[in-house]
């Protein structure tokens, strides 16, 4: 797009079509409950466009790329000093953020995954995200247990926050176009403060059995060092994908309880 380059190394594809990035600006249904919204790279600005023309928020505008940040700085002059050149996944966001916030993005495919991991750990403090990524990682962030493409976002995210899978975007309204379906995605907050468990140990819990998701958990979680009682949990005759956000609380309850 003109004044900005797409750089494939960044995982660039700027939305070009005004009707979406509207729609996606308007999935976002929390400004009554907070004021402050960051959008992580804003590129060429067609969602900033929006989001300014609305005025719900109080904006913050975040991209690692310096040419997007001089074009945005030129086109946004009156919101010069709240367009900031950061990596968001290094980011500490208490430097910008005492109080809630929500987010919004076309979120770069290469990193889509590591943003919700960074959201997870900011959970108490991000009410609600909106964002654009790749078709497969949405389904798979809001599948439900059973489903092959269920996996530790999809727990994790789900442990947290209502996962709502709003709608696809096709790849002819994005330049340059990528070889892959969009969908818009939008996490809101549940009412869980904290689990009903040890959430670190949860974190690895559901970690671990995914990453031997062919193997039942009994299998699955043998680094864990598992008491004879607790192998014989029926729990642990299932694979990863078959126990719900409850079953793994469950089953991180009694590795905590049976630890030796």
């Amino acid at each position: 797009m003109k004044g900005v380059r797409a750089k494939k190394h960044l995982g660039q594809h700027f939305l070009k079509d005004t009707n979406i990035a509207n729609k996606i600006v308007d999935s976002m249904t929390g400004h009554k409950h907070y004021k402050h919204l960051l959008e992580i790279g804003p590129g060429t600005g067609v969602l900033s466009d929006f989001l300014i023309e609305k005025a719900k928020y109080e904006l913050l505008f975040m991209d690692v790329d310096q040419e997007s940040i001089d074009f945005l700085q030129n086109k946004y002059p009156d919101h010069k000093e709240k367009i900031i050149q950061e990596d968001f996944l290094r980011i500490d966001l208490g430097r910008y953020y005492n109080e809630p916030f929500g987010i919004i993005g076309n979120f770069p495919y290469n990193i889509s995954s590591q943003i919700f991991f960074k959201v997870l750990e900011y959970r108490n403090q991000i009410p609600e995200v909106v964002g654009m990524i790749q078709k497969e990682v949405a389904e798979r962030i809001a599948s439900k247990e059973g489903n092959k493409t269920y996996g530790i976002l999809s727990v994790l995210l789900q442990a947290y926050y209502k996962v709502e899978y709003l709608f696809s975007v096709p790849p002819n309204v994005f330049n340059p176009p990528p070889k892959v379906t969009s969908a818009v995605l939008r996490l809101r907050r549940n009412e869980t403060k904290t689990l009903a468990c040890d959430e670190k140990l949860f974190f690895r819990v559901v970690k671990q059995g995914f990453n031997n998701r062919r193997k039942t958990l009994r299998n699955a979680l043998k680094t864990f060092d598992l008491s004879t009682e607790i192998k014989s949990l029926d729990l642990l005759d299932k694979r990863a994908e078959q126990l719900t956000v409850n079953d793994f609380v469950e089953l991180t309850n009694h590795i905590a309880n049976g630890k030796s």
